[in-house]
């Protein structure tokens, strides 16, 4: 199994996304922006934290036109998986791989907590590893995650069952509480919380492991 991650200018997850990855059995390399295509045979593109291009413009909005991000399309195209927590949501969205935007919290303050999640599907190598309606801890820290979508497409990520995790108590003004969502085809998840930093117990908690060996699992048995 092969991984890569992108490195952007201001990205600062590259390596705890890189080392979870690793942990659940993936040949893991780190890309950096410039370069325009990905190694052969990637199974897994990870879309990491951070502040891509200092966040100027908008949130993701330089790296989701840097030279690499044809090549992050194309993947998810034909079917590969792309995880992409916090600053890779925030790529995701405004490279059109992921519907809706991510807005600036509603109290206009960065949040940087451990936050309770329900995981609302278990129909995505994502999240097959956990049970429906259970509540895991994976730790938050941004300024711009509030999830907002028009309702039309709000409607269609709830009917179609692409709503991986909600907040319990959401932090930061998300509409319907969504902390994560899955593309049509349900492998390429986008969510604002980090469950690399939730994946060892020298983090203070294992709850994110279950997310990247659900991946390798799903990859193993194909």
């Amino acid at each position: 199994m092969k991984a890569a991650v992108l490195v952007f200018p201001g990205s600062n997850c590259d390596r705890d996304l890189a080392v979870a990855f690793r942990a659940a059995g993936f040949d893991t390399t780190m890309v950096w922006h410039k370069e325009t295509d990905l190694p052969s045979g990637i199974d897994l593109v990870g879309v990491p934290g951070g502040f891509s291009y200092g966040d100027y413009l908008r949130c993701g909005a330089i790296a989701a036109r840097s030279p690499i991000a044809g090549a992050l399309k194309a993947h998810g195209d034909r079917g590969g998986f792309v995880f992409a927590p916090c600053n890779g949501f925030q790529i995701l969205t405004e490279a059109g791989m992921l519907p809706g935007a991510l807005l600036r919290n509603a109290g206009l303050k960065y949040i940087c907590e451990t936050s309770a999640l329900r995981v609302e599907e278990t129909e995505s190598a994502f999240t097959q590893g956990y049970d429906r309606g259970q509540v895991i801890d994976i730790p938050i820290a941004h300024h711009e995650g509030n999830y907002t979508a028009d309702a039309e497409t709000i409607a269609r990520l709830n009917g179609e069952n692409r709503v991986a995790f909600r907040y319990v108590a959401t932090p930061n003004g998300a509409t319907d509480g969504i902390a994560g969502i899955l593309s049509d085809n349900r492998r390429v998840l986008g969510m604002m919380p980090h469950p690399e930093r939730a994946s060892d117990p020298l983090h203070g908690g294992t709850d994110g492991a279950a997310l990247f060996r659900g991946v390798a699992q799903a990859l193993v048995s194909a």
